[in-house]
């Protein structure tokens, strides 16, 4: 199993370090921080795409209030498929696409991989096709996966992963190890993608937290700006934050060694990227440049 780290998503919202805790300058800069698995039986994995295609040529279908406020940079060279063209591969070397949910920046591409099998929480799927309210008619855009003919969908069963539920999303004997991991409140039927590599266990924890210091510090610390964007886009606060919690306390677990990442801290992104680069980069405010990728 190899694992890519990719960036398919630049969103600049106002407010610099107010916002993302990093930046210099007015705008801060959010990723989206997806993963694409490379295996020997079973094809590329996509853990979650960010903005597709569609998206790039159509801004439109996507919500103005959205794009105005997260200041969404549409390019084709942030898609998934053309990063994934870059590495040598095209769009039916992809078989499955794991969701962590179907907010619109996490469900954009699915148009682009007709031939994967899209795995995603049953919950999640009937609350976005079903959602009511003002933002939820914003977030989810059904458009994005209206084409989608082949779904794999889960609940929540008896099996456990460092104490929380989880979700085998069986692939064959080798990905055994590829697990939907429930973390409901930011939606309905949220969920972070678990996996085993050579070097031990990572999980991609979608948007159960937008900033790295929120579980990786003993108490949750999170810049003003992001944390009212999650205010906003809660579908149950309290569960959020106790998923949050939980969360920190697996980072605590020097016995559990997990690697634990979010989907739109650029520092998370750039680290995973670059091991080691990390510190470098805060000292001399590198951030900035993922926008530039």
């Amino acid at each position: 199993m190899r694992v890519h780290h990719l960036n398919c998503g630049c969103m600049c919202p106002l407010g610099g370090a107010l916002f993302d805790g990093y930046s210099r300058g007015l705008t801060a800069s959010v990723v989206c921080h997806c993963l694409l698995i490379e295996t020997a039986s079973n094809g590329l994995i996509l853990v979650d795409t960010g903005f597709g295609q569609q998206d790039v040529q159509h801004p439109q279908r996507l919500s103005g209030f959205f794009r105005t406020l997260n200041n969404i940079r549409l390019e084709h060279r942030f898609t998934a498929l053309e990063q994934i063209r870059r590495l040598g591969f095209d769009a039916n070397d992809v078989h499955h696409i794991l969701l962590t949910h179907l907010d619109f920046d996490h469900a954009g591409a699915l148009q682009d991989f007709p031939r994967a099998r899209v795995h995603v929480m049953q919950q999640e799927l009937q609350h976005a096709t079903r959602a009511g309210g003002w933002i939820a008619r914003r977030r989810f855009v059904p458009a994005q996966w209206r084409d989608v003919v082949d779904w794999e969908l889960y609940a929540p069963q008896g099996d456990t992963w460092f104490g929380f539920d989880s979700v085998r999303a069986v692939f064959g004997a080798e990905e055994e190890d590829i697990l939907l991991v429930p973390l409901s409140g930011h939606t309905a039927g949220h969920a972070g993608i678990a996996l085993r590599t050579a070097e031990g266990w990572q999980l991609h924890a979608g948007d159960a937290y937008f900033h790295h210091d929120e579980v990786h510090l003993p108490t949750r610390r999170c810049p003003p700006g992001m944390r009212l964007y999650q205010y906003m886009m809660d579908t149950d606060r309290h569960a959020r934050l106790h998923n949050q919690q939980r969360l920190r306390q697996l980072a605590a677990d020097q016995r559990a060694a997990v690697k634990i990442y979010c989907s739109h801290d650029a520092r998370e992104l750039q680290h995973a990227t670059h091991p080691g680069s990390d510190a470098a980069a805060r000292a001399s405010g590198q951030v900035d440049r993922l926008r530039h990728w």
